[in-house]
């Protein structure tokens, strides 16, 4: 065995969220692996054109729209993806969004928003996917939590609350699956440097924080991502299930 445990042709894997940052990684990562890719989000051009750059690496990808906030849309975009590829193997759920404001100003209508995209997303989507894995014995599901699953941040209260949710949904998922060959695991990444975050690489005194509070004194690379997805979607991590991997620079360790 060698590196055909980190090889994933054959594989059909679906992204959520898939259109910038983290979740456009991750399905660039499964692509160089050898996957056919489901690029899923709601930007039509973006949809294009990273399903175009992922066509450029040699492997077939689509894009589909789809909302995480709406379970009709989910259903839909999941029926054409099953009818174009036929399966999905490897489910990644990341869509996401982030509200940051003190606690006590913190609108309501903000509050579902991060709730019902970054944590019920991720429950419609799986509810709509795994089915088909179930049927056929085998699946891989990623779920994107965050450090903030675990540990804590001013102005974070939603954002915090659905990653700690996310950790807690991977473990009963995991559980449930274990013995029909579905595996469930979730990634913990502390700030990477993506265009999601250009607000906060404006700010001197958040980036100082940053840089101060990681052991390893700097935010993460993109490309630095795409080692611990192929893991988690591959055979080399069949025996593992439940678990959330921190990418973080050493940031959980203190």
């Amino acid at each position: 065995m060698g590196l055909e445990l980190f090889d994933l042709s054959g594989k059909v894997a679906m992204v959520t969220g898939a259109t910038r940052g983290l979740g456009e990684v991750a399905a660039k990562a499964l692509a160089k692996a050898g996957a056919e890719v489901a690029v899923c989000g709601r930007s039509r051009p973006d949809l294009e054109r990273v399903s175009a750059e992922i066509q450029d690496l040699g492997r077939r990808a689509e894009g589909f729209f789809l909302d995480v906030l709406s379970r009709s849309s989910i259903d839909q975009a999941v029926s054409q993806i099953l009818e174009r590829f036929g399966k999905v193997d490897i489910l990644v759920n990341n869509a996401g969004v982030n509200h940051r404001v003190p606690f006590l100003e913190f609108p309501e209508e903000e509050w579902d928003r991060v709730i019902d995209t970054n944590l019920k997303g991720y429950f419609l989507v799986a509810q709509a996917v795994v089915p088909q894995m179930l049927q056929r014995g085998y699946g891989k599901v990623i779920n994107m939590s965050s450090i903030l699953g675990t540990v804590a941040l001013p102005m974070q209260a939603a954002y915090a609350a659905s990653k700690g949710g996310v950790d807690q949904l991977t473990k009963v998922m995991a559980l449930e699956w274990a013995r029909s060959g579905v595996r469930v695991n979730a990634i913990g990444p502390t700030y990477f440097e993506t265009e999601l975050v250009a607000q906060l690489r404006n700010d001197p005194e958040r980036v100082r924080f940053i840089e101060e509070r990681t052991p390893m004194g700097r935010w993460g690379q993109p490309e630095e991502l795409e080692g611990i997805v192929i893991f988690l979607a591959a055979p080399a991590s069949d025996f593992i299930t439940g678990q959330t991997v921190y990418i973080d620079g050493g940031w959980t360790a203190w």
